[in-house]
C-alpha cells in the first residue's frame, strides 16, 4: 500500500489541522502523533500506514461533530471499529489527509427486550461483550468470529461478517433489524427499529450493511435474538475425501435439520498448523485421515442433541461415510476441538507472507473447485503450500497459499501476486466470487473493479453520489476509481 510522506510544510500544516481538531472536539476526542499508529496496522501486522489523527467520539453527538469539521477541514474520513479486517477496510491509504474516526468509545447498550428477543446496542461494543450480556437474558446472539474478544458489531455490521454460523443463521446482514448511522453532511439516519415485519417500501440500512463504511457511520445496531442454547454437541470426524464431507453435509442437513450450526471441513495439515502455534494441544485422534469435518449440532427446550449427534454418527459410520471421530464430552473438550480451526491461522500466521483468501463457489461444485484449484497452484507453483479449509454448508473456502519460509518478503510477494491470479482464474471458470465474508477493503478492490459489470458499476455510483457527493467517506476502499466513488 502507498503512503504518502508529508513535507516540512505539510507538516506544519498537519499541526494547524490537528490543533483545530482538538480545538472543536476537545482534546480527549483527538490522538495525533505516535499515538495513532496503533489504528493504522492491519490485523495480521502486515501493513502499517498512518493518519492525521484518530477522532474518539463518546456518542452519536461526537460523531456529528466529528464529521462536520473533518468535511469543513476537507479531511477523508476512515470509521474504524475494533480493526479486526483483513482486507485493509479500516486503516488510510493517504495519511496526509485522513483521519480515522473510532468508535471505541461507544460502548452502551441502549436497550435489551426479551419479549422482543432484541438488542440495541451502539457500534464499539465489543461483540463477545454483547454476547455475554444478552446471554445474562436468558437469550443468544448467533454471530461467532474468532476476533470476537476483539471485533466490535458496528464493524461487523458494517463488513457484513460471516463466521462459523452462517449456515443456519446467516450473515450478519440477516440478524440486523434497524441502524442509526451518522451521513456524510452530519445529518442522522435514525433507523433503529427492532420491528421484525417492515414493509414500508426500499429497505434503507440495507445500503450500509456491508458498505464498509464508504456511505456513513455506523453508530448504533438493533439486532435479532434466539433464545439461549442450552445443549451443544460437537464432534470431530476423519473422512476419506472432501467429496466424502460434502456427502456427509447432505445427509446431516437432512436428519439434523436447522439444529446444525457449524459444518467446518480442515486438510490433515490443519493439526500440524494448530500445534505450531499452541504446542500443549492435545490430539484428538490416533490414526491420521485425508479430510476433517468439525460438526456441531446445538438446541434448547425438549431438544435432545446429545441423542441427535449419536444417532447420526451410528448410522453415517455404518454406511461408510465417516471413518472414524470424536464427540466432545465437555465444554473443555469442545473448545479444544475447536482450537483446532482457530489454531490453523496462528500456525500460518508463524509460517510468514502468505496468501490468504476467501472464496466461495457452489456448494455442489465445492470439492471439483479445490481440486482443481489446488492442481493449479501447484503446477504453476510447486514450491509453495496450499491449505484449503472453511464452511462446507456455505461453500465458502478459505484456500491460503504459503510460499517457502526461507525466501525474502520481497520474493513471497511475488510469489502471491502470481497464486491469487492462479486461483481467480479458476474461480472464474466456476462463477464464484473473491469475497465470500471478508469484504473488499483495499485489499480486493482491483480484483473487485475487474469483475464488476457496468450496471451495477453505474448503480453504486448513483448511490455514492447521492448520499457521500465530496467523496469523504472511506475514499480508497471499495470502488475508489474514475468514474465511480
Amino acid at each position: 500500500m502507498e503512503v504518502r510522506k508529508t513535507g516540512t510544510g505539510g507538516a506544519a500544516r498537519a499541526d494547524d489541522l490537528v490543533a483545530e481538531l482538538a480545538a472543536r472536539l476537545g482534546p480527549d476526542c483527538v490522538l495525533s502523533g505516535p499515538e495513532v499508529l496503533g489504528y493504522c496496522r492491519d490485523w495480521h501486522g502486515d501493513v502499517t500506514t498512518g493518519a492525521l489523527a484518530v477522532l474518539r467520539p463518546r456518542n452519536t453527538q461526537d460523531v456529528v461533530r466529528s464529521v462536520r469539521a473533518a468535511a469543513e477541514l476537507k479531511l477523508a474520513i476512515v470509521p474504524q471499529g475494533g480493526n479486526t479486517g483483513l482486507v485493509l477496510g479500516a486503516i488510510p491509504d493517504q495519511p496526509s489527509g485522513q483521519v480515522i474516526i473510532s468508535l471505541e468509545r461507544m460502548t452502551e447498550i441502549r436497550s435489551l427486550e426479551p419479549d422482543d428477543f432484541s438488542v440495541v446496542a451502539e457500534a464499539g461494543v465489543i461483540l463477545s461483550d454483547l454476547k455475554e450480556k444478552v446471554e445474562e437474558s436468558g437469550l443468544f446472539f448467533p454471530l461467532s468470529l474468532g476476533a470476537q474478544g476483539s471485533c466490535r458489531i458496528g464493524g461487523n455490521v458494517s463488513t457484513n461478517a460471516g463466521g462459523i454460523n452462517v449456515l443456519r443463521y446467516g450473515m450478519t446482514r440477516d440478524l440486523v433489524l434497524g441502524l442509526e448511522v451518522v451521513l456524510p453532511d452530519g445529518s442522522i439516519f435514525e433507523g433503529l427499529s427492532t420491528l421484525r415485519k417492515d414493509n414500508r417500501g426500499i429497505d434503507l440500512k440495507q445500503l450500509f450493511i456491508g458498505a464498509e463504511g464508504t456511505l456513513g457511520i455506523i453508530t448504533a445496531v438493533s439486532l435479532k435474538l434466539m433464545p439461549k442454547v442450552e445443549q451443544v454437541a460437537t464432534a470431530l470426524l476423519g473422512l476419506a475425501s472432501l467429496d466424502d464431507a460434502i456427502a456427509l453435509y447432505r445427509r446431516a442437513r437432512r436428519d439434523c435439520c436447522d439444529l446444525m450450526s457449524a459444518f467446518e471441513f480442515m486438510p490433515p495439515l490443519a493439526f500440524t498448523l494448530a500445534r505450531e502455534a499452541m504446542p500443549d494441544l492435545p490430539l484428538p485422534m490416533k490414526d491420521h485421515y485425508p479430510a476433517y469435518v468439525l460438526m456441531e449440532i446445538s438446541g434448547s427446550g425438549l431438544v435432545d442433541v446429545d441423542d441427535l449427534m449419536q444417532r447420526f454418527l451410528e448410522a453415517v459410520m455404518e454406511d461408510g461415510l465417516v471413518l472414524d471421530g470424536v464427540v466432545a464430552q465437555s465444554r473443555l473438550q469442545a473448545r479444544n476441538l475447536w482450537l483446532f480451526r482457530e489454531g490453523m491461522n496462528e500456525g500460518q500466521a508463524k509460517r510468514g507472507l502468505h496468501l490468504r483468501t476467501d472464496l466461495s463457489v457452489s456448494l455442489s461444485r465445492l470439492a471439483e473447485f479445490v481440486g482443481e484449484a489446488e492442481a493449479a497452484v501447484r503446477a504453476r507453483l510447486p514450491e509453495c503450500l496450499c491449505v484449503s479449509y472453511g464452511h462446507v454448508g456455505d461453500g465458502n473456502v478459505h484456500l491460503n497459499v504459503l510460499p517457502p519460509s526461507d525466501l525474502s518478503l520481497a520474493e513471497k510477494a511475488e510469489m502471491i501476486a502470481k497464486s491469487k491470479l492462479v486461483l481467480n482464474e479458476v474461480l472464474d471458470r466456476f462463477g464464484g466470487s473473491i469475497s465470500a465474508e471478508h469484504g473488499i477493503g483495499r485489499l480486493k478492490r482491483d480484483d473487485f473493479l475487474k469483475r464488476l459489470p457496468k450496471p451495477q458499476a453505474d448503480l453504486l455510483a448513483a448511490i455514492k453520489q447521492a448520499i457521500d457527493p465530496d467523496r469523504i467517506m472511506n475514499p480508497g476502499c471499495q470502488l475508489n476509481f474514475d468514474g465511480i466513488w
